[in-house]
């Protein structure tokens, strides 16, 4: 009898684990797939140059190191760029994250990815790819993108 009573306790307990752990499991994976639609968000407004998200995203403060670029940027700068692509016509033709790692640490996250993209200007297509790291801020309720840092993988 003991040891039946002690097995329904012991059964109970690990129902209760894998319903709370269970549910930390799918929030987290909910939360990823959060921070990566924002993620993508932040570059597909830049690239159809949608200065609203881009504000509200990328906010002021934000520091941009980039590949082969000597001066680095600020959200002035990152409407800047994406206004003139837009002047010039160009496309985003094709948007990938191959490989994405994510570290959080409470309100910030750290993402590590490899992306290709493929624009489109004036009839010619290009195909850039590399490596990002980028950083993700909680502020109210909402994950903005203050920094990040590209590379060629070069």
């Amino acid at each position: 009898m003991r040891l039946s009573r002690v097995l329904r306790v012991i059964s109970v307990l690990a129902v209760l684990a894998a319903i709370v752990l269970g549910s930390r499991f799918a929030a987290a994976g909910d939360e990823r797939a959060e921070l990566l639609k924002v993620r993508e968000s932040v570059w597909r407004a830049w690239f159809v140059n949608d200065a609203k998200a881009l504000e509200q995203l990328v906010p002021a403060g934000t520091i941009v190191i980039s590949s082969g670029e000597e001066k680095w940027k600020d959200q002035e700068d990152i409407l800047q760029s994406a206004a003139q692509f837009q002047a010039s016509g160009g496309k985003l033709v094709r948007l990938e994250f191959p490989r994405t790692e994510i570290q959080r640490f409470g309100d910030v996250a750290v993402t590590y990815s490899q992306y290709v993209y493929e624009t489109e200007v004036a009839g010619k297509r290009s195909q850039t790819s590399g490596r990002v790291t980028e950083i993700f801020v909680l502020r109210n309720g909402n994950w903005t993108n203050p920094g990040w840092h590209t590379d060629s993988e070069k």
